[in-house]
């Protein structure tokens, strides 16, 4: 049976008058998940839709004016087939329900697409810039994804490539990133390589925790399967049989990302993340990552993905501090 099916067997939605709608979910389970803990999760869509919202037995009320109860039906349908395709809600899911560039079709919910199975969560594109990124990653050998913090650029990446290490696709995952900002003196550092690039990779150590578990991640660190390789010991190198993630690459000279870029070899996919907004070197013209993009964007086998504020799905207020930032970097360039 398909999600939309199933969807319509599971929801009921009357309206009542214009300013007032009925919802019925016909699964004890899934109401319960989309209600919340003390109806949590329907105050919370409440006030993110600005409506009035009344919950009793297996109905849901919902009143307000007709462009915003249709945001709130929309968001049930959301959370509803999330519910559906992976058996849990989130907490960002509510406010993912009632973003607007989420556009959920009766026989396209393009969110749910590229879904991405973990043992400990499952993953679905919260943009439409995501859900083009993650078809990217499995579908292209070489990815570029450019943009600003909180856009998921290392989560997905992390999200796909150890996915395909748990498939038996590949063999190996490499994290990759520049490990000191200014020259990568890496002698300097205490303790052994490990200890030494650990603090630069936290990001993507985080990813790898929440989406596999630390102790099966550690496992497979120690096994060699997740290797952590700085990026100026990935010279002379073929990389076969893994996937292999440059992380902070606004921090890599052209030569660098190059140098990477080449090491690809037999069944092998490369991913270059960046943030061009948030180069650490001394010489912030030395960053090659812009460079690389304009370099390699008609070669049809990369695929370069170019994320923005509306993209991010953090705090709400961090897509605010981008734009003000960018704002005055604008006005001080005009």
């Amino acid at each position: 049976m398909s999600e939309i099916s199933k969807l319509e067997q599971k929801l009921i939605i009357k309206k009542i008058d214009n300013q007032t709608v009925n919802i019925s979910i016909n699964d004890n389970e899934m109401l319960m998940s989309i209600v919340g803990q003390f109806d949590q999760n329907l105050k919370h869509l409440s006030k993110l839709t600005e409506t009035d919202v009344y919950f009793r037995g297996n109905s849901i009320t919902c009143k307000g004016n007709k462009e915003k109860i249709n945001t709130f039906c929309e968001a049930i349908k959301f959370l509803i087939n999330k519910y559906i395709l992976t058996n849990i809600l989130e907490k960002e899911d509510i406010l993912l329900s009632v973003k607007k560039n989420i556009e959920i079709e009766k026989s396209n919910v393009k969110s749910f697409k590229q879904l991405i199975k973990t043992p400990r969560k499952s993953v679905i594109a919260r943009s439409e810039k995501q859900s083009d990124y993650i078809k990217a990653l499995k579908e292209n050998d070489i990815v570029m994804s450019l943009g600003p913090a909180g856009t998921g650029k290392s989560f997905l990446a992390v999200s796909v490539g150890v996915t395909l290490l748990m498939e038996k696709k590949i063999d190996r995952v490499i994290l990759s990133r520049p490990a000191v900002e200014a020259g990568e003196k890496l002698g300097f550092l205490p303790g052994d390589m490990k200890e030494k690039v650990d603090p630069y990779l936290r990001p993507l150590y985080d990813a790898l925790y929440e989406l596999f578990g630390a102790d099966k991640i550690d496992k497979k660190i120690e096994d060699g399967e997740i290797e952590i390789a700085p990026l100026a010991f990935m010279r002379g190198r073929t990389l076969k049989n893994c996937f292999a993630i440059l992380d902070e690459a606004q921090n890599a000279t052209e030569t660098q990302i190059k140098m990477f870029l080449t090491r690809i070899g037999e069944n092998s996919k490369l991913v270059v993340n960046g943030d061009p907004s948030q180069i650490d070197l001394l010489n912030k013209s030395h960053s090659g990552l812009i460079k690389s993009k304009e370099i390699l964007k008609n070669l049809k086998e990369i695929k370069i993905i170019e994320f923005d504020h509306n993209d991010v799905v953090r705090h709400p207020l961090v897509s605010k501090i981008i734009r003000a930032y960018q704002k005055k970097s604008t006005d001080d360039k005009s």
